[in-house]
């Protein structure tokens, strides 16, 4: 397959954008793939009311089947059409944080075929922020169903020469933004289950618990991690598969600054000893003291989002470098720390050391 990388700018002539969109659109209702750009990770779209269009997004990220794909909408009069009823805790949310990083679990109607929600009787339903993403999905008819736009288990994407490495051959068309991707928060949405009797946070993202309960009251969090063995349909993207993870062994670090930063360079030297490269993702506070192959700065501890912003970056720069073994600081869980801990265990497949 020939994939078309079409470079996209907010400042460009507006008659000019809004046909390379329409084009994206075009390529969605006709049953095609186009991955685009969000607030959070660029996305993997194509149509959510089209089981065949699920399916094919399934085979070009290599995901399983039964793991739910998120619907993008632009416009808040198409929930109506996908779920069964719009409970008050939705509305709420809704006021608040769309278009924005949150994504909510309703009951899903008879138009979402099972194939985008992984054989469940809810739906996964997001409205990005991304000002091209909404063009975007209005004019491929106002349903992306969409995960991020990687081969499953990799890194998400936060940058599009990341989804043309992963992509190119295997899709009709990559939306390239990233000339509109600083302000970009780099992690996917934070989502929230509302079909029980109190809401449940999935999984964590910018949007986090304290938000949440400042708009909606009480919610609960899912502290239940499924294994890789468990026979438990996951309910939201990332709950069951191992994501994130680079090529190289990662392995997180949690204990006093100093005591971290010397258990790392002992293992780093250790593995330079063997030939083999290694990287580390540290802080402001530490990143003078390490001595591996490549560094990389997350930002100051009490800045979260930067580490947040810059993760998967830095975790596709390490499969860039051929690093063999990377070492990562443990960050507050507090907050967007929450989600950024979530993601980083993930990667790593549970291996934290605690000093």
């Amino acid at each position: 397959m020939n994939t078309q990388i079409v470079p996209l700018t907010q400042d460009e002539d507006k008659e000019a954008l809004l046909a390379k969109l329409s084009q994206a659109g075009k390529i969605i209702k006709s049953g095609g793939l186009v991955a685009f750009p969000t607030e959070t990770v660029y996305g993997l779209g194509g149509d959510a009311l089209n089981e065949t269009s699920s399916q094919k997004i399934y085979e070009a990220k290599g995901r399983p089947s039964d793991n739910p794909l998120i619907v993008h909408i632009a416009d808040m009069e198409h929930l109506e059409k996908i779920v069964q009823d719009i409970p008050e805790y939705a509305k709420k949310l809704a006021d608040a944080f769309w278009p924005g990083p949150l994504t909510m679990i309703l009951k899903k109607s008879d138009a979402v075929p099972y194939q985008t929600t992984g054989g469940l009787d809810t739906v996964a339903v997001r409205m990005p922020a991304h000002p091209l993403a909404l063009i975007f999905i209005k004019e491929a008819g106002g349903y992306v169903a969409a995960p991020s736009a990687n081969l499953s288990g990799k890194p998400s994407p936060t940058r599009a020469k990341y989804v043309i490495q992963d992509m190119d051959g295997r899709i009709d068309m990559i939306l390239d933004a990233d000339s509109e991707a600083d302000g970009a928060i780099g992690i996917e949405s934070t989502i929230v289950d509302l079909t029980g009797d109190v809401p449940m946070i999935l999984r964590p993202g910018y949007i986090t618990q304290e938000m949440l309960e400042n708009v909606i009251g009480k919610t609960d969090t899912d502290v239940t991690i499924l294994d890789e063995h468990s026979k438990q349909p996951p309910k939201a993207p990332g709950m069951k598969y191992r994501h994130y993870a680079p090529k190289g062994e990662l392995v997180i670090v949690e204990g006093e600054p100093q005591q971290v930063v010397n258990y790392i360079n002992e293992q780093t030297m250790l593995h330079a000893q063997k030939g083999e490269k290694t990287g580390v993702i540290g802080t402001d506070e530490t990143i003078r003291q390490y001595t591996a192959d490549s560094v990389k700065n997350a930002g100051a501890r009490g800045d979260l989002l930067s580490a947040a912003q810059q993760l998967y970056t830095f975790l596709r720069e390490f499969d860039d470098e051929n690093i063999a073994y990377i070492y990562s600081e443990a960050f507050p869980a507090g907050g967007i720390g929450q989600a950024v801990m979530n993601r980083l265990l993930k990667a790593a497949g549970h291996q934290c050391i605690k000093l």
